[in-house]
């Protein structure tokens, strides 16, 4: 909790933290197979350190079948984790039994907000054979450019310094540990005083943001979580997708996922297991330039409507974090000044008619399925809402194929726009598509108060969804699409692995 993060609740962590539960919270079916990417490599580190001693073990042993995609990938975690921890004679550390716990009992006024605070770490703890070192091991899928935040190590380390069981530590360490590639990094490496000291001086005031927090931030994690009921940010949505529950696991869905579990069930899987995708596919040029223009209008859109886009496009336009060869970063010129012709901010009123990329979250009660969408652009045209969705494209060259099943993201916004989901009048409300070509701009408009638009767009999710929707295995399907594919290096059935075989 104290790493927070986007796909994280605080509302709901505040609520867990409290041990609160929902008056009603009745019993539903869970997931045939783990989802909790983590969860097999903790349970292969226990069964290696104590063989001997499952109960010491922190937490029950799965049983859930794991998806042999997530089983490659356990297995290279471990065999990375042994590259990042190789054994040292002269500093033996041996796992503990207990994962560590600090407990505070408050007193006073603060007394009346709780009997105990207790802290847990999770990771691999280990001791030295004195007692005198502790050391927090974190796993990671990949060490990422940012370090966590100072309060999460803050947190972790008044646990280390002054959590039980077991004698009190004179030095404590925490490393993060990349299972992707083995590589380490020291987060903290000091004295028990000095832990205790950085507690005091990062750590406090979080702990009370993170027990008073009243952010309800719907998204990945509603899937799971047991106030997604009671929860006053969670929107509904019945039937939207057009199919019933009947007793299936809650979970979530985007037309991404949608294209992924077309593709191939094992990959939409995998990717929602967030295992490490190929860089060489995943930040693949164009793909690249694509998200970058993105980014670049999103930031000026944002800035509000008195600064509608222009031809006007500064040659370095490339946002931080992207790196694009000089002939994509001429391109992206050339389609930047293209969308000038088309830019929305021309016609809206004030910063309150523009939302650049929100978060659409609703939850499709007679599916049980969270349903999660980013529209490029929401804008307000009078008093009505349009979703903008935007596109590049290096060619001139038009599809001939339906526009709704080219685009499914556009298929979900006629549903919503028609329901009234946004709110506004239905007077102008519509969705549009912006198609940045070199040749010129292309929107089109979609009414979805047609009804043989609202006919093909039910057509269009209700393909991409119900066979995932009644899939609990996630079957590969191995073909041409697996040289393209970002998750690849974990499937046991792509081709050249059948053909090794």
């Amino acid at each position: 909790m104290f790493k927070k993060g986007e796909l994280r609740c605080p509302a709901a962590d505040a609520l867990k933290a409290r041990g609160y539960l929902p008056t009603e919270n009745p019993p539903r079916r869970r997931e045939r197979l783990e989802h909790f990417t983590l969860g097999p490599f903790m349970d292969a580190c226990d069964a290696r350190h104590r063989p001997s001693s499952p109960g010491g073990s922190p937490g029950r042993p799965r049983t859930v079948p794991v998806h042999d995609g997530l089983r490659t990938w356990t297995e290279h975690g471990m065999a990375m984790y042994d590259v990042a921890f190789p054994v040292d004679p002269s500093r033996p550390l041996r796992e503990v039994a207990q994962r560590w716990t600090y407990r505070y009992r408050p007193s006073g006024a603060e007394a009346q907000t709780a009997e105990e605070y207790r802290f847990t770490v999770w990771g691999r703890c280990l001791v030295s054979a004195d007692g005198g070192l502790r050391e927090l091991r974190l796993p990671v899928f990949r060490l990422g450019e940012e370090q966590p935040p100072d309060e999460f190590v803050a947190a972790a380390a008044l646990v280390l310094a002054e959590g039980s069981p077991g004698p009190l530590p004179e030095q404590v360490r925490i490393v993060e540990f990349a299972l992707l590639d083995g590589r380490t990094r020291e987060l903290l490496a000091g004295s028990r005083e000095e832990a205790l000291a950085l507690y005091r001086a990062r750590g406090r005031g979080v702990l009370t943001d993170i027990l008073d927090s009243q952010e309800y931030r719907p998204g990945f994690s509603c899937g799971d979580c047991v106030y997604a009921g009671v929860c006053p940010a969670l929107r509904s949505a019945p039937g939207l997708l057009g199919i019933e529950s009947k007793g299936r696991p809650r979970r979530t869905w985007s037309v991404t996922n949608g294209r992924n579990y077309r593709v191939c069930p094992a990959r939409d899987h995998m990717r929602r297991l967030r295992l490490p995708a190929a860089d060489s596919i995943e930040r693949e040029v164009s793909a690249e330039r694509g998200r970058a223009l993105h980014a670049y209008l999103a930031d000026r859109h944002a800035q509000g409507p008195s600064r509608p886009c222009t031809v006007e496009v500064p040659e370095q336009w490339v946002p931080g974090g992207f790196d694009l060869p000089d002939h994509e970063r001429a391109l992206g010129v050339s389609l930047l000044r293209r969308h000038a012709a088309v830019c929305p901010l021309w016609c809206v009123g004030n910063g309150t008619d523009v939302r650049t990329e929100p978060r659409v979250v609703r939850h499709d009660t007679s599916a049980d399925v969270v349903v999660m969408a980013a529209p490029d652009l929401l804008y307000r045209d009078g008093d009505s809402w349009v979703w903008r969705e935007t596109k590049t494209s290096a060619g001139d060259r038009r599809p001939t194929k339906p526009l709704l099943e080219r685009y499914p993201q556009l298929a979900l916004a006629v549903l919503l726009v028609a329901r009234g989901d946004l709110g506004g009048t239905r007077t102008r409300a519509r969705v549009e598509l912006e198609v940045l070509r070199p040749g010129g701009a292309d929107l089109e408009i979609i009414d979805p108060f047609v009804p043989a638009n609202r006919t093909a767009a039910e057509e269009v999710l209700r393909t991409m969804v119900t066979d995932w929707h009644g899939d609990d295995h996630y079957e590969p399907a191995p073909g041409r699409a697996c040289g393209r594919c970002e998750m690849a290096r974990w499937c046991p059935a792509r081709p050249d692995v059948e053909a090794a075989a």
